[in-house]
């Protein structure tokens, strides 16, 4: 692709810079070998399709693969900064004081629970510290360990009011939008990053959806992941099936397409199709629209 080839549009940019972060962290590099850092170097499929997104996506470096805790961090970053950059800008389509964070070095209830819909997990978690039976039972289902989250904070009664009178101190009095009823803020999507799904990171993923479905008390957020996974049986792994995440979504979507129909691998193809056409696999440019919905 030549540069007068190239999307003008900003969300294009956008995305063409996320590429090129995980290029300067070193995230993905192909090395000596030819092997991509997210293939699964013992699966012949996983290196031809890992190999032709690196090509598509320019990867001139060369390097070995980083540890695992050094890339899924750099990931998360990667991933937060482009959110932060796109969602904040779609301004027309959500209003709203927002903020897109990385999660990091924090124990897990004590960050959720400093907004709503999960502020009473942090006396959960008091209850259960303190009850060893408790303990037993509930084990660890109360436990969100989120990698990126969006926030809206609540707003003043002043802005509710700006075109007509809308509300007063008689009316609407348990809303969590109204800052004058609660101060924390609101969790809009929750998103976790997982720049494989070897093992059982998709399992992961799943049993964090499920706490935060089970564990609210108010509007779920948003539930997304996003990954590098360049195996299509992998991706359905964690794509196929509703009632958990929202959607799942691609670092390279397009890119990944063309590499697996390039193969000529129908069955791959195939699956790789359906979880397309059937709203559960989108790229990283789809995320920043869907949070605006």
């Amino acid at each position: 692709m030549t540069d007068d080839d190239k999307s003008k549009a900003f969300l294009a940019q956008a995305r063409r810079d996320f590429h090129a972060a995980l290029l300067a962290s070193g995230v993905l590099t192909v090395n000596e070998k030819g092997v991509a850092s997210n293939a699964d170097g013992s699966q012949r499929s996983s290196i031809a399709y890992a190999g032709r997104v690196a090509q598509a996506l320019l990867v001139e470096t060369i390097g070995e693969r980083l540890a695992g805790q050094t890339s899924g961090g750099e990931f998360e970053t990667a991933c937060a900064d482009f959110v932060r950059a796109t969602f904040l800008r779609l301004g027309m389509l959500r209003p709203g004081d927002w903020s897109v964070t990385k999660v990091a070095g924090r124990r897990s209830i004590e960050y959720i629970a400093a907004y709503e819909p999960y502020a009473h997990l942090l006396e959960l978690d008091t209850a259960v510290r303190q009850n060893p039976e408790l303990r037993a039972v509930l084990g660890n289902a109360y436990v969100i360990a989120p990698d990126i989250v969006v926030v809206r904070e609540p707003v003043e009664d002043a802005l509710i009011n700006a075109n007509e009178f809308i509300v007063d101190e008689t009316i609407g009095r348990f809303a969590s939008i109204r800052r004058v009823n609660q101060p924390k803020g609101i969790l809009h999507a929750v998103i976790s990053c997982k720049w494989t799904l070897r093992s059982d990171r998709a399992q992961n993923a799943r049993s964090e959806a499920l706490n935060l479905i089970r564990n609210r008390k108010g509007r779920l957020p948003h539930i997304a992941v996003v990954t590098a996974e360049p195996s299509p049986s992998r991706l359905a792994s964690l794509a196929l099936g509703t009632g958990d995440i929202d959607t799942l979504y691609h670092f390279a979507l397009p890119e990944l397409i063309q590499a697996v129909h390039a193969e000529e691998n129908d069955e791959a193809a195939s699956m790789l199709d359906a979880m397309v056409s059937g709203q559960r696999l989108r790229d990283i440019a789809d995320l920043p629209l869907d949070l605006a919905t």
